[in-house]
């Protein structure tokens, strides 16, 4: 049998290092469904490539000098690798792992990212039910109000304090529409931020698995050329075939599976403490909302003083009919119905903050 060289597996190896480089590298995402499909289309596509070139055999031509002496010889035929066939289903296995990580790191990252603006828009809304109760109170107020200056029982300056009042709530009323129609809200997963940072973290274990497995394919392999030859030179028609079977295995294997495991552990220690990873942005997000929370807490505590003092007042004024005292009166009411849109719209902010977190973390 002629003596013939092996073609180097060149292109192939370097495309399987840059696609599991490209895999490895791929940033977590903010996508909705189209840009994850469009992503896992273009993923899928590549290894299917990848799975195309390992799987069809090498053709090869050319010349050789046989090592026995015999005049040089024109061979010709293909060869295969058993190793790359394993590499073409694991390539396709991690590419699909590949893509599970994606669809899985972008739904946890959207929700993370727009967890706190839907509180807000949430919280908005409420308010502005509220400064549509108190405006309806307030026209009620000013009605009565515009009856008593008619018949002259109160001033001028007494009734125009409530249409300050009414100012401030249609000012109100305007700035939360316009923190309402500011705020954009894609649509969202239902699940709890738990479930989507535990899918995201397993999605990424088995990636991990898959290229582990995809890189230490390269431990060991069997490769198979089969083809005929030909002398050149006196050429002369005894064609000849010919077949090689060569078995190969990496002396450095131990010790690269021993770096890649070390590798698997570093990686997810990384991922722990990465800033803008969906596990450390839980992790921010969480403590926004104990802050919040707590921010909350305070705020309803004085507004509830506030509103004590407001009582205490009335209370002390009691039915006295003189314009002195309508004017306090009218004065502790609207401050009245300011006040319990602050404490409706606080109590609403912390009810929603800790069910928030007591259903995703």
């Amino acid at each position: 049998m002629p003596s013939t060289k092996a073609m180097p597996q060149s292109f192939p190896g370097k495309f399987l290092t840059g696609f599991t480089i490209a895999m490895l590298m791929i940033p977590a995402a903010f996508a909705g469904d189209e840009d994850q499909q469009t992503y896992c289309k273009f993923v899928t596509q590549q290894a299917a490539a990848q799975r195309d070139l390992l799987l069809t055999p090498n053709a090869l031509a050319g010349a050789t000098q046989p090592n026995t002496g015999l005049p040089m010889q024109l061979v010709w035929g293909v060869s295969g690798s058993l190793s790359n066939v394993r590499k073409a289903g694991l390539t396709v296995d991690a590419a699909r792992k590949n893509c599970e990580v994606y669809s899985a790191t972008a739904s946890a990252q959207q929700a993370i990212q727009y967890a706190l603006p839907t509180l807000e828009k949430h919280a908005l809304q409420h308010r502005f039910e509220l400064i549509q109760k108190a405006s309806e109170s307030l026209e009620s107020l000013l009605a009565t109000t515009t009856k008593m200056l008619d018949a002259q029982n109160i001033t001028r300056p007494m009734a125009f304090a409530l249409r300050t009042t009414k100012i401030k709530l249609e000012a109100d009323r305007a700035d939360t529409q316009s923190k309402i129609a500011a705020i954009y809200l894609p649509e969202l997963s239902n699940r709890p931020l738990r479930e989507l940072v535990a899918e995201k973290q397993s999605s990424e274990v088995n990636e991990r698995r898959a290229l582990t497995k995809l890189n230490r394919q390269n431990d060991w392999d069997v490769a198979l050329s089969v083809g005929a030859h030909q002398q050149i030179n006196p050429l002369l028609g005894n064609q000849g075939a010919y077949g090689e079977v060569t078995v190969s295995y990496n002396l450095a294997s131990r010790a690269i599976n021993k770096h890649l495991d070390r590798a698997a552990d570093a990686y997810d220690d990384w991922k722990k403490v990465q800033e803008g990873d969906v596990i450390r942005n839980a992790e921010v997000l969480k403590q926004q909302v104990v802050n919040g929370i707590s921010v909350q807490d305070s705020r309803l505590t004085a507004l509830h003083e506030e509103q004590k003092q407001i009582e205490s007042n009335l209370q002390l004024l009691g039915t006295g009919e003189t314009t002195a005292a309508l004017d306090f009166r009218n004065q502790l009411t609207t401050a009245q119905l300011l006040l319990e849109i602050e404490i409706g719209d606080a109590s609403f902010r912390l009810d929603r903050l800790k069910e928030f977190l007591g259903t995703n973390f």
